[in-house]
């Protein structure tokens, strides 16, 4: 059973605190993700992952920010992005509310790469005011599940609505997902990428960034079950 904050009275809460006292908050983003998957997809996967997490621990599950720092997608329609001092002020507002009423473990959960940078520096400048112990988690034990599972390669390391996130969704969302729309691309890379202020949002026609056609739903289903197990072991050890 996964203890969703927005489904709960506040005394319901308040009972649920004094057994278990983490809670995880999702952290997600609004903006395109192909021609096959919606605008939700980093807050839906970062959704369905809390909740199996919630299922293992008894973590309560915060409600998701569906915004995030998306930069580079801020020319497609339907992005919003939020500046990365703005998001990490977020996060570091979230613990400050949520230790007012005896959380002791907060997990934020990110199912957007980008915004690692803002989750990484607000555990580091709110742990000098706060006895609150917050982690940070992106797909925990990625690259051996990863590896495990895709057949299809990365476009530079980097996966966007790919064969990963696909069948991540076809797990989490199916209904959502439409596959027939779903195309490979892997756009030539400019030598200069990275070191520059290139956006890959000018480089793909789709916005997809590998192999969407590869994913499968049980694919999904076992990376899920083995990112829920270890991010419940990670939580429940420190």
């Amino acid at each position: 059973m996964a203890f969703i904050v927005q489904n709960m009275t506040w005394p319901m809460v308040k009972e649920r605190l004094e057994v278990c006292s983490t809670a995880i908050v999702p952290i997600g983003s609004t903006e395109q993700h192909g021609y096959h998957l919606p605008l939700g997809t980093d807050v839906f996967l970062a959704e369905h992952l809390a909740r199996l997490i919630s299922d293992r621990t008894g973590a309560l599950v915060f409600p998701t920010l569906n915004f995030g720092y998306s930069w580079v997608w801020r020319d497609r329609i339907g992005t919003i992005s939020l500046p990365q001092d703005h998001l990490q002020l977020i996060l570091k507002d979230i613990v400050k509310s949520v230790e007012r009423y005896g959380v002791t473990k907060l997990v934020f959960l990110n199912g957007h790469e980008a915004n690692g940078a803002s989750m990484k520096y607000a555990i580091r400048d709110i742990q000098d005011t706060t006895s609150v112990k917050v982690l940070g988690m992106f797909y925990p034990g990625l690259q051996p599940i990863y590896d495990k599972y895709m057949e299809s390669p990365t476009w530079g390391g980097m996966f966007h609505a790919c064969e990963f996130e696909t069948s991540l969704m076809l797990s989490a969302r199916e209904e959502l997902v439409h596959m027939d729309l779903a195309r490979a691309e892997y756009p030539d890379r400019p030598p200069l990428y990275g070191m520059d202020n290139t956006s890959i949002g000018d480089l793909s026609v789709s916005g997809t960034y590998g192999d969407p056609t590869a994913a499968a739903k049980d694919k999904g289903d076992r990376m899920f079950e083995e990112f829920a197990a270890k991010a419940a072991d990670l939580i429940t050890r420190q």
